[in-house]
């Protein structure tokens, strides 16, 4: 290939990860601290570059495996970004990804060498490069895939109450739903399924937890049904 591209520039391909989880009352952004120069000790997205021989899934599935240990979640591309100046180091065009987790089930990630933290996304610090433009975009992309397909619920623990199932959507859209309306509408999908248990954190009474129907849950997402 090089004797054909031989008078080409050469660049470098970077990969970002934007990753959100979520606490059962906030949504959150997880930042790495640079220990490298440049920006070294200012906050940032998880990345790496590409390898030879690897695609950019693949690039993405690697980086996210070696700075968090996380393997199997929901990640999807979500934009380029190949400003000339966006690296002050050289030449780079960085594709992003975003990616879906329950904090609760990672929440040692915090403990990692690469001085791994969550964030509350209103109240994350400034980041290097357009590392901030790239997480109001994946944001943006959440919201309008959270209302047309039910990915928010890759951020919830296996069982769940209604009223977390609430924060996490207004967590999202950052406004706050009518409950009568949102728990009718939930419900109408016919894909959650009512334990015999409750989760008694918020109030002696207690709220009934819940699980998704993955059959139905798998169904709706074929079928292109969902609209919160």
């Amino acid at each position: 290939m090089s004797k054909f591209y031989s008078e080409e520039s050469k660049f470098y391909i970077a990969i970002d990860c934007i990753i959100f989880g979520f606490d059962k009352e906030k949504l959150k952004l997880l930042l790495i601290k640079r220990n490298f120069e440049p920006q070294k000790g200012k906050w940032s997205l998880m990345g790496g570059f590409l390898k030879p021989g690897e695609s950019l899934d693949q690039a993405a599935e690697r980086i996210l495996e070696k700075l968090t240990g996380l393997r199997e979640i929901y990640l999807e591309q979500l934009h380029s970004y190949g400003e000339v100046d966006r690296d002050s180091a050289g030449r780079v065009v960085s594709v992003a990804y975003y990616a879906l987790i329950d904090v609760q089930k990672y929440n040692e990630i915090e403990n990692s060498r690469y001085t791994a933290h969550w964030f509350d996304i209103d109240k994350k610090p400034a980041l290097i490069f357009d590392h901030d433009q790239m997480t109001h975009d994946a944001l943006e992309r959440l919201k309008e895939k959270s209302s047309a397909h039910p990915i928010g619920f890759e951020l919830l623990p296996d069982k769940f109450t209604l009223p977390q199932l609430q924060k996490l959507y207004e967590a999202i859209h950052q406004t706050p739903f009518d409950k009568r309306n949102f728990r009718k509408k939930i419900l109408s999908f016919n894909i959650l399924r009512r334990l015999d248990e409750k989760d008694k954190e918020g109030s002696r009474k207690g709220a009934f937890l819940y699980e998704i129907d993955q059959e139905r849950y798998a169904k709706l997402i074929r079928d292109g049904h969902f609209q919160v």
